[in-house]
């Protein structure tokens, strides 16, 4: 058989290729490099699962109440509880110190809904907000948001650690509260600061290098402390009677002491109001609803403190909702509890001047001062163990290659990522060397909300793609909510700080795009894939054939390409060719699908993908299976597309007998470097060999001519393409000196129409305009239209104003060149005369071969080819072949005579209206 050279060669099958015992033992996965590193690893190191800490489920031993709801607890109250609840109401009164914890629960509350919805849909592992973001929105989302929230927990432990030390001076240094006749002082100054900043993280770094267990325990205990102590401040209110207090704050002149009331409706009348015109007393600046909302925020903050131990968690899926959630309410009854006990007893100087009150207060004052010192060294543990969580989750991921490597295999046997905990130590200890971090704290909470903005957007997005899958146990929850927990986030940051979260969304922004670059592929699936199926969806249904206008005409091409190799530069062309229209590869592959044990179509789909990201080149693949190439064909352009975007034109290679030429080195495919470069060996050793000179082609002539008038029954525009092998794109479209897209809008096979404008030839100009209007060919290159003229001066001045005036019309700008061509008309006319054929007798309108001549042909090709030096580009009209197939051959010859040793050629027959000059 013969096949069609330049881009419709016909691959041969291959014995045994695709082989049932092939096909059971192969996993697709298998093809990503990264997670088949992954699985060899695994195998040999059983302890390390993706994302786990082992998968003997020895790690997974925390309970709901000891995992989530007591470090979630911890992580809220903090500081916050105790040294800024009176400091809010002071300056912003009861209602609106109020309507915070309402609003910035509520912002928190969704967030909660959001978590809970992704937790209840499947196995979660290790990574807390990471893991999650991650497996939803894909490896570029989570990465980036994961590096980011890795970070906030290393800034924001260092300022834990710090805030210990500086409540620790406060109650013990040489002016404490603490301070006696039987405590003496403790040194201070910086030094003693870093020394004591680094004691309290050594011990944190003990207690999280011993394990989760440990952790649990010590979390508990301090849990414990902290309830003790805040059983000891309400019991205050109720047994204290009124006095006075000694205030701290030095910028109160007048007074020095302020005043307890114990429970009076005057006291809390008084703290309705607020008070924004006094200044902090700390740091001398007026304060607004937004500052003070914003420090009211980071005691709301601290819902990813129970999912960050999501790996030593025995049932995640229900532990992290429902403890979160139990948190959430838990702290804040706690929270609005104490502001209403606060506004009935407390004097506003007293909250305005000493954020310390609930100390002066107490029944038994130590127990306050225990309080803010185990909270926060909670605060320091959790964030401490959740940033060597995220790390290792980042690890065994491979989002960072090798930099990463030692994290992952730094595991003991019980789960515990010791080498991702000093690691995390040591960059927090680096961070406490700098000793200021007022001005980063307003980026950590940045940092925390970016991530909790991101997890709301995981959860919006497996909402609204609706995705069968995504059917979470716990349903309180919906896009709606989702969507209002990103505002509230997004609004949160840039109420904290409008400068640190622009900066962070830059951050995330570089981040993402690393990881997208670096990589390109992963197994944990899209949700962007599942948004765009579900938009396309419905947009391709609103796509009515019936409501197509040619105004809006666009070329939608079919580019049969049998095999790659010899049409790569093709495929390029064709590309730019289409003007953001549809663009389809499609292949033929002879044979029925008895003669395979499986599908041979969907094992080559994976090569030419692949093909389609290395040439750069915006295409789909369509693939078929077909006893002959042109039934195949017929599938093609039938069935290609979908709904209203479905190919209208048609383009085929040549058919000739030149041997077909390797263009993937041409084209920029690389061969591989090595055996194991598995992305080059898929399209090198997938796409057969080029035909041998000699060998036959798989389509026959008749066949090959039969395929085109298929193309124009079914309504398709078709184009022939010649000597595209080549074509040097990139050297056309650099710097240099322009060369020339020419124009023959002349039906060479019926000479006696000359000067007619048909329909073809009107989708020959529109063709070659679209092409000229890609930036990169209008930059290098000008548009020529060729008009044949005869002898007839004033025939043709007429003719060639007429066709500007069309070109202009339609709004094509071209050079028009007009070309004697008379003697090319009578040589035709001399060789009919002599082959006793006579031109003014009627002929078959279905006949072309009867109208030219051989030598017509020849002195055609000549005449064009002497215009042809700097031409990139040749666009030619396609002659119908007729319906008697004993002419095809003919045919072929023919054409072949006429474009033979022309640049790279296009012929194109159009049947199409593509223009108008209706606004």
């Amino acid at each position: 058989m013969a096949e069609i050279p330049k881009g419709m060669q016909q691959p041969m099958v291959h014995p045994g290729h695709g082989s049932a015992v092939q096909h059971q033992d192969h996993r697709p996965d298998d093809k990503s490099p990264l997670l088949r590193y992954r699985l060899d690893r695994s195998l040999s190191r059983p302890d390390i699962i993706l994302g786990g800490g082992g998968n003997n489920g020895s790690s997974r031993n925390l309970s709901t109440f000891f995992g989530v709801f007591v470090p979630c607890v911890l992580s809220m109250f903090s500081v916050i509880l105790f040294l800024r609840v009176g400091f809010a109401i002071g300056h912003a009164g009861e209602l609106e110190t109020l309507g915070m914890f309402l609003l910035a629960y509520f912002i928190v509350l969704l967030t909660v809904l959001s978590i809970s919805a992704i937790s209840t849909n499947g196995a979660i592992e290790g990574g807390g907000a990471y893991f999650m973001i991650s497996r939803a929105l894909g490896p570029e989302f989570g990465g980036s948001i994961g590096v980011m929230f890795y970070i906030a927990n290393v800034f924001s432990c260092a300022l834990y650690c710090i805030g210990l030390t500086e409540a620790i001076e406060d109650n013990f240094g040489p002016s404490g509260a603490l301070i006696n006749d039987h405590v003496p002082p403790l040194p201070s100054g910086q030094w003693w600061t870093l020394l004591y900043s680094s004691c309290v993280l050594l011990f944190c770094l003990g207690v999280c290098m011993i394990g989760a267990k440990m952790f649990a325990r010590t979390s508990f205990i301090i849990f414990c402390i902290v309830n003790i102590s805040l059983f000891s401040v309400f019991l205050s209110f109720f047994i204290q009677g009124p006095m006075d207090i000694k205030i701290r704050a030095e910028n109160k002149e007048n007074d020095t002491k302020a005043n307890y009331t114990g429970f009076k409706a005057e006291t809390f009348e008084e703290n309705l109001e607020s008070r924004y015109d006094v200044p902090d007393y700390t740091t001398g600046v007026k304060l607004s609803f937004a500052a003070v909302f914003a420090i009211i925020f980071n005691g709301c903050t601290g819902i990813m403190a129970g999912a960050n131990m999501s790996g030593e968690l025995k049932n995640p899926s229900r532990a992290i909702p429902l403890g979160t959630m139990a948190a959430c309410i838990f702290t804040g009854i706690i929270y609005a509890v104490l502001s209403v006990l606060i506004s009935y007893t407390c004097s506003k100087d007293l909250l305005l001047y000493d954020y310390g009150f609930l100390q002066d207060i107490n029944v038994v004052p130590p127990l306050v001062a225990v309080g803010v010192l185990a909270a926060t060294l909670s605060a320091s543990l959790s964030t401490l163990i959740g940033a060597s969580r995220v790390l290792i989750a980042l690890a065994r991921d491979q989002l960072f290659g090798i930099l990463l490597y030692p994290v992952e295999w730094g595991v003991t046997r019980s789960g515990n990522p010791w080498v991702a905990v000093l690691i995390s130590w040591f960059l927090v200890q680096c961070v406490l060397l700098l000793g200021q971090l007022n001005t980063i704290a307003p980026l950590v909470t940045i940092f925390f909300l970016l991530s909790y903005a991101a997890t709301n957007l995981a959860c919006m997005a497996l909402d609204i793609a609706s995705a069968p899958n995504f059917r979470p146990s716990f349903h309180f929850f919906s896009w709606h909510s989702a969507l209002l927990g990103i505002l509230g986030c997004l609004t949160m940051m840039f109420l904290t700080n409008a400068i640190f979260a622009s900066i962070s969304l830059v951050v995330f922004l570089a981040l993402f795009i690393y990881i997208y670059l670096r990589v390109p592929e992963s197994e944990w699936g899209y949700v962007t894939q599942a948004l765009i199926f579900h938009q396309v969806r419905k947009y391709l249904l609103k796509l009515d054939t019936r409501k197509d206008h040619v105004k809006f005409w666009r070329p939608q091409m079919l580019l049969l390409i049998s095999n790659p190799r010899s049409g790569c530069q093709l495929i390029r062309f064709v590309n730019d060719m289409k003007k953001s229209g549809l663009f389809v590869l499609g292949h033929v592959k002879t044979g029925t699908l008895d003669e395979f044990p499986t599908d041979p179509v969907q094992e080559e789909i994976p090569a030419w993908l692949k093909l389609v990201d290395t040439l750069h080149v915006k295409a789909f693949t369509e693939l078929t299976l077909a006893t002959t190439v042109r039934e195949g064909v017929q599938h093609l352009m039938r069935l290609a597309g979908l709904g209203g975007m479905k190919p209208n034109t048609v383009v085929l290679g040549f058919y000739d007998d030149d041997p077909p030429e390797d263009t993937f080195i041409k084209c920029g495919v690389n061969r591989p470097q090595s055996p194991t470069d598995d992305e080059d060996v898929d399209i090198f050793n997938q796409f057969p060999p080029l035909r041998e000179p000699g060998y036959d082609k798989l389509v026959s002539p008749i066949e090959y001519v039969k395929i085109m008038t298929d193309c124009i029954r079914l309504q398709k525009n078709i184009c022939l393409t010649r000597y595209f092998y080549e074509l040097d794109r990139d050297k056309i479209t650099r710097n240099g000196e322009p060369s020339y897209i020419d124009v023959w809008p002349v039906n060479f096979f019926k000479p006696e129409t000359v000067g007619y404008l048909d329909t073809a030839c009107i989708f020959l100009l529109q063709v070659a305009c679209v092409l000229h209007m890609v930036p990169a060919w209008k930059k290098q290159t000008k548009l020529r239209v060729f008009l044949c003229s005869e002898l007839d001066e004033v025939a043709n001045t007429n003719r060639k104003e007429k066709l500007g005036r069309f070109l202009k019309e339609l709004r094509i700008k071209a050079e028009i060149i007009s070309v004697p061509w008379q003697n090319v008309i009578t040589l035709n006319t001399q060789n009919m005369v002599e082959s006793g054929i006579d031109e003014d007798l009627p002929t078959s309108p279905t006949s072309l071969i009867t109208n030219v001549s051989e030598n017509y042909i020849h002195a055609l090709n000549r005449l064009v080819k002497s215009y042809t030096q700097k031409t990139a580009v040749l666009f030619c009209y396609l002659p119908l072949p007729s319906a008697d197939e004993r002419e095809h051959e003919q045919y072929l010859q023919l054409l072949d005579m006429l474009t033979a040793a022309f640049p790279p050629t296009v012929l194109v027959h159009g049947i199409q209206e593509v223009t108008t000059l209706a606004l």
